[in-house]
């Protein structure tokens, strides 16, 4: 398990009320982050990559990994045959451990939920992994993603069944029903980090870009 330290910066992330604070958090958690979530069993970034393989075509390019922090995912989708990610996170300090690791094509120091400075159409897959939970990104995030997909695009997200029950399942419900996107899968809902005494579980979802 992740040590006290850090159990308690796990619940200052979820309790955050601001962007800078959420920042401001990881920015001092960024030196041990890696350690402290394989520690906690951390799930997120292997679904979302399982379900990323399971959709995408390997090569397929560009792709952003949304909150990508210290570049868990981008780590792997190198090896797994997607050679050109760029990482999008608000932390500059999670930013500065994945730059370390060599594996994206450009870093981005952004927060999800506003616009983005990205062009219509510019990714053909987006992965976000532990991104929309509580004091982080809510359902305020998910237009932008869409906007910058391109037809025929995957997203790939997670999200806290305490934010799927507060309006982000009604929401993908309406833009499905809209023809924007396609609910293409949809896991059973599961907890992220079975080494936490937090066990409100998530679920991870697919959506097709039309």
């Amino acid at each position: 398990m992740t040590d006290k330290k850090n159990k308690g910066a796990l619940a200052a992330a979820y309790a955050a009320k601001r962007p800078e604070d959420v920042a401001a958090l990881y920015d001092s958690w960024s030196d041990t982050y890696d350690a402290d979530m394989s520690a906690a069993g951390y799930r997120h970034p292997t679904i979302c990559l399982a379900l990323l393989a399971r959709h995408l075509p390997r090569g397929a390019a560009p792709l952003l990994d949304a909150g990508a922090g210290t570049g868990l995912i981008g780590e792997w989708l190198a090896i797994t045959g997607y050679p050109q990610v760029e990482a999008l996170d608000i932390s500059e300090g999670m930013l500065a451990q994945a730059t370390r690791k060599g594996v994206y094509s450009a870093l981005h120091c952004l927060a999800l939920g506003g616009p983005l400075p990205f062009a219509d159409d510019a990714y053909a897959g987006i992965v976000s992994a532990g991104v929309f939970t509580s004091g982080h990104v809510g359902v305020e995030g998910l237009d932008e993603l869409i906007r910058i997909s391109r037809p025929g695009g995957i997203i790939v997200l997670t999200v806290k069944n305490t934010l799927w029950d507060a309006g982000f399942a009604a929401r993908i419900a309406e833009i499905e029903a809209k023809g924007i996107i396609t609910r293409a899968e949809e896991t059973p809902p599961y907890v992220s980090m079975p080494g936490e005494t937090d066990t409100v579980p998530s679920r991870g979802l697919v959506l097709r870009v039309s």
